[in-house]
This record gives C-alpha cells, structure tokens and sequence, in this order.
C-alpha cells in the first residue's frame, strides 16, 4: 500500500471541532449533555495543542498522553476513562475521515486496565419486594406521595432524579403513559405505567397533592408548593425501605 499523504488543514481548529461534534451527534445520535462534555475535552485539547505550538498532522502519542496527563488529573478513574475515550474518537474522526494525521493514534490511547465492580448493584429479593409493598403505609399525604414515588421507582426502574422531575404534562391518564423527558443521557422516551402504579399516582393527586398551580408531579406539601428535589426524593424512597427493615437506598428499586 502507498503510504498515506498529509493532507493539509483547510480550516481553523474551532471549525474542525464543531464539524466533529456534528459528525458525532449524527452518527451516535447523542443527547446534549454528552455531546457538550465531549465539546470541552475536545476544546481543551485544541488549546493545549495550540499553547504548545503543534499543528494537528505533527501530533504524536507522546502529546497525547500529555494532554491526558495534565487534563484528567482532578478526575476519578471512570471518568478519567470516558474522557479518554472521547479523545480517541476525535482522533479516530481525524484520521479516518478528515486524513489530517499521518497514523491512526486512537489505537495508542490506552489507560489501565478497569476491572469490574467489586460490589455489584444492590437489590431486592422477592421476599424483600413482597415486605416492602406490605408493608408501605398510604394513610396521610406524606405517605400517598411516597407510595406513589415507590411504585415508579419499582415498576418503571427511575431514578429518583427522574421521579423528582416529572411533571403532570408528561402523564397520559387514558394511555397509561408516562413521557420521560429529562433523564440522564437526554433522550426523551414513552413507558407503560402498570395498572398499580397509575392508581397509586392517582390516589396522590386526588388525596395528597396540594391545589397549585404547579405542574412538577411530585411537590413539597406545604407552602410554597415547591418541585420536590431529588435528594428528598432520594430520601423518602430510602425511608420506604428502612421501615419496611430493609437496609436499602431508592436506587436498590431501580435495579431491582
């Protein structure tokens, strides 16, 4: 094979960033948070490259690593992880598709090694699950909104940061749908919402949730009717367990 010739840079560094980001958004049609996160390892790495006066086809894995070095250093080892994969897709990207490098370098962007989790995700036992819901009380307003809050944690896996953002525009009391918008990677999706857990939201709305014009699902119960946050909601949903004696968090629920 002909060896691979330079192809000089026909645009600034900036705009090779954002025809990247493009790129990338298309081809892995990612949400806004990842592809802003991506956006700053990418910028930085441009800066550094231009602090140290090194064009893009002069770039070697000595630069790489680097960059790496200095950039990752305030970072726990998983995140460490995901920026470097962001970077070895950028340098992948300039390679394969733009031929500004005279090798492809991503092959080169190696980390230690990551071993799986010493501890896995917690959950429940059938027994514990049986326990729980025997035992979740839905006497007083506190307690309907926490029954509730189970329910879709439960049944519908959420987090207690999704649970705390849901709003009663997002719910189709004909369809029994539940519209999640916000969720941790930005893209919205439809779920079924079971017959018990559209009742236990019900008996919420009817006989807990305070008259306001606020349209958060989940609300603080008393004035100002505030969006519950989701740390309460994290809170509550631990509650729910440790009365039930289960030593547990709300997120044991999800993955359950």
């Amino acid at each position: 094979m002909g060896r691979r010739r330079k192809q000089p840079i026909s645009c600034d560094a900036a705009e090779i960033c954002r025809e990247y980001l493009i790129y990338y958004q298309k081809t892995r049609q990612s949400g806004h948070t990842q592809i802003e996160t991506i956006r700053r390892v990418i910028t930085a790495f441009i800066s550094y490259l231009e602090e140290s006066r090194i064009q893009l086809p002069d770039v070697s894995i000595e630069h790489i690593d680097a960059f790496l070095t200095a950039f990752n250093r305030p970072y726990a080892k998983n995140t460490r992880c995901l920026y470097r994969s962001y970077l070895r897709c950028f340098l992948r990207y300039l390679y394969h598709e733009r031929n500004l490098l005279h090798r492809d370098l991503a092959t080169l962007v190696i980390g230690p090694p990551m071993f799986a989790k010493a501890k896995p995700p917690k959950f429940l036992r059938p027994h514990e699950v049986r326990q729980l819901f025997d035992r979740l009380p839905y006497s007083t307003a506190c307690e309907l909104r926490t029954y509730a809050m189970v329910h879709l944690a439960f049944f519908l896996g959420l987090r207690p940061g999704e649970i705390s953002r849901i709003t009663l525009d997002d719910i189709s009391f004909s369809k029994a749908q539940l519209i999640l918008r916000n969720r941790k990677n930005n893209e919205p999706v439809e779920l079924p919402i079971p017959q018990n857990a559209l009742k236990a939201i019900i008996a919420y709305i009817v006989g807990a949730r305070p008259k306001t014009e606020q349209r958060s699902l989940f609300v603080i119960l008393t004035r100002p009717y505030k969006p519950l946050s989701p740390t309460l909601a994290a809170r509550y949903l631990t509650e729910a367990l440790r009365r039930a004696g289960i030593a547990g968090t709300g997120y044991w629920l999800r993955h359950t």
